[in-house]
Order: C-alpha cells, then sequence, then structure tokens
C-alpha cells in the first residue's frame, strides 16, 4: 500500500513539475537569455533569468525577502517521498545574495508555505498540513523565538495555511485551503482570515472556492484572491487515471474595507480550463506580478490592478514571487519546480513601511 501510495505521489510530481512546458533550466549560477518582452517599461528586453538555486525536495515555495536583504523560501518535500533516513520534514532556506550561498535555516519547517515579513521584520509563515503545523507562525529574527499567531478557529484545526499577506495596520491575512495532508479536515471551508493586532482571528472570504495567493494592494483597498481549485483535498491518495472536476481557477479582486473586511468585486482573469495562478506580489505602482501555472504558457506574468496584461517572463511552472529591497528593489525572486530564480526588472517593488 506504501509502494502504491508513493507511485500515486511521484505520478503527480512527474506531471506538475516536469512535463509541464519548461522553458528554461539550468544549473546555479546559470543565466537564461529572456526573450525580449513587450512591457518594455516593466521588463526590459535584455532582461535574463537567472538560476540561483536547484535543490529542493519536492517544491519550492513562499520565496520573501527579508530587511537585511536576505531572501528565505519553502522547501515543501511531501512527506511520502520517503528516502533512506526516513520522510523529510519540510524546510526553509537561506540564499544570501552577496555570496550566492544557500543553507538551511530551519528544519523541520512545519511544512511552511508562504512567507512574509512585517513591518517589524518578523518572519511570518504559513505552515500546511501533510505533518505540518497548520498553522500561522512568527518569528523574531533577533532571539530566534517563534510564535504560534493563529492555530485554532472556532476551537478546531484550520486545514492548510498556504499563503500570507500583511496590511500598513499590522493585520494578517492568509488563505487556507487543502491540497496535501492525511490529516482530517476540520473547517466548513477553504477561505480567507484576518488576523488582527490584538490576537483575534476573523474568516472574511468564504466565496473563493478554493484560495490560494492572496495579496493587499499598495493604496490597502483591494485584497487580490487567486482561486485554484483542482477538485481533491489530497493529491496523493487518489489511484492514477482518477477523473476529478476542476473548480474555480481565476484571479479575483475583493474590495477591502478600512475594518478588514473584504467583498467580492469582480473576476479579473479566468484562467478555466487551465489551472489558476499560485502567488502573487505587486510593484510599488500596484502591477501585479502573478505565478501563473498554465501548462501551455507556465511563467510570471505582469498585470495592471485591472487584470490586464503588461508583460510575460517564461519559466518553468512557478509557485510564488517576491521583490528585493534597497539597492535591489526591482529584482523579482522566483520560486518554480526545486529552484529559486531572480529577474531584474525596472519597476521596484512594494513593501511595507518599516517601523
Amino acid at each position: 500500500m506504501w509502494n502504491d501510495h508513493l507511485r500515486r505521489r511521484n505520478v503527480y510530481i512527474l506531471f506538475t513539475l516536469v512535463i509541464g512546458i519548461v522553458l528554461l533550466s539550468g544549473r546555479p549560477g546559470e543565466a537564461q537569455q529572456m526573450k525580449p518582452a513587450s512591457a518594455t517599461a516593466i521588463i526590459p528586453p535584455n532582461a535574463r533569468l537567472d538560476t540561483l538555486f536547484t535543490g529542493g525536495m519536492v517544491l519550492t515555495e513562499g520565496v520573501a525577502v527579508a530587511p537585511d536583504g536576505m531572501i528565505y523560501f519553502s522547501d515543501i518535500t511531501f512527506t511520502a517521498q520517503a528516502g533512506k533516513d526516513g520522510m523529510e520534514a519540510g524546510h526553509i532556506w537561506r540564499y544570501d545574495p552577496k555570496t550566492g550561498q544557500t543553507t538551511i535555516f530551519r528544519s523541520p519547517s512545519g511544512m511552511s508555505n508562504g512567507i512574509k515579513f512585517d513591518a517589524q521584520g518578523r518572519m511570518v509563515v504559513a505552515e500546511g498540513a501533510d505533518f505540518g503545523g497548520r498553522r500561522i507562525t512568527r518569528t523574531d529574527m533577533k532571539t530566534g523565538k517563534s510564535y504560534i499567531i493563529a492555530g485554532l478557529y472556532e476551537g478546531r484545526p484550520l486545514n492548510a495555511p498556504n499563503d500570507i499577506t500583511i496590511d500598513e495596520k499590522g493585520r494578517i491575512y492568509f488563505s487556507d485551503p487543502r491540497y496535501l495532508g492525511h490529516e482530517t479536515i476540520d473547517q466548513p471551508v477553504m477561505g480567507v482570515y484576518r488576523i488582527d493586532t490584538d490576537g483575534s482571528i476573523h474568516r472574511i472570504i468564504t466565496d473563493a472556492g478554493k484560495p490560494n495567493g492572496v495579496c493587499v494592494s499598495p493604496d490597502q483597498k483591494t485584497l487580490y484572491v487567486v482561486c485554484n481549485d483542482d477538485g481533491v483535498t489530497d493529491i496523493g491518495r487518489l489511484p492514477q487515471g482518477t477523473l476529478t472536476a476542476k473548480g474555480r481557477m481565476a484571479l479575483t479582486a475583493y474590495d477591502l474595507a478600512p475594518d478588514g473586511t473584504a467583498k467580492f468585486r469582480k473576476t479579473l482573469v479566468d484562467y478555466y480550463p487551465e489551472s489558476g495562478p499560485d502567488g502573487l506580489v505587486t510593484d510599488a505602482e500596484g502591477n501585479l506580478y502573478v505565478a501563473e501555472r498554465s501548462l501551455k504558457r507556465p511563467g510570471i506574468a505582469v498585470r495592471a490592478p485591472d487584470g490586464k496584461e503588461l508583460g510575460f517572463i517564461p519559466t518553468e511552472v512557478p509557485t510564488n514571487v517576491a521583490f528585493g529591497r534597497g539597492a535591489d528593489s526591482t529584482t523579482l525572486y522566483i520560486t518554480a519546480g526545486k529552484s529559486l530564480y531572480r529577474i531584474k526588472l525596472l519597476k521596484p517593488g512594494y513593501h511595507l513601511p518599516s517601523r
């Protein structure tokens, strides 16, 4: 039975990460030549995608840049991919852009997925299922101490926190779908939640289907939510060839009120029947950089706030994006497959004002 389970996982990974249209590849340190983009005001015609790291176990995710310029990203290891030493328990890697070295920052990671840094420079992590924490943690980067800031809702465990965004009032928003994990599902809906500065937790979106990436706009008036409903709650438990029905696959915009409540406004992009995107961020002008997982055209789409495509960066099937800081503010970091990439752009990224 374990061998069958492992075989099904291998088939899934092979399907999503290998037979997808892999447009770029390379060893760490190699640079891949980009084709000229139409939006030359954002993507230079001579832009190059650099491979910084390729050595993840299964899936790199959740890239984020700390105030000191260090880059952190998750390695979601899928515990079914057991080796001779046992099941890898998820890792957070740290990449130093000055030395080019990548080292383990935290392991086990609680099966970390999305990572963000708040205005105080603390690391906020969404920990998923599959022997993960199923919680939101916050780490003081000076002391190394971590705190659980959301672990239960209405007395029950969360499904599998996935992605995080933070507004300028310090409120944390996170999505809670379930793509993988043997654990029971205790929440009645896959929703989006808000953690207020007093520690209270509120479910604010219940109509997104299966929410994934989340992002607050720089003007604080929009909460962008990715809908990526693959029709399953554990990708490894169904026999090979089982038919499933995809649900909503879209990039949506919600009106974000000053009190932190959200109301659906519009579907910006409908990707169905292709898969929906994963993570996303904005630049300082409010343009979106969306990790689009279509097998026909995987890559990072640059989109205006109304969803119009402004440019496109082809990659292997991507998961998330993050802008650098300071002198590195126009560098976009990308997690895709088992790797970490970067590309130099012309627009600086948006970050929370420091406190």
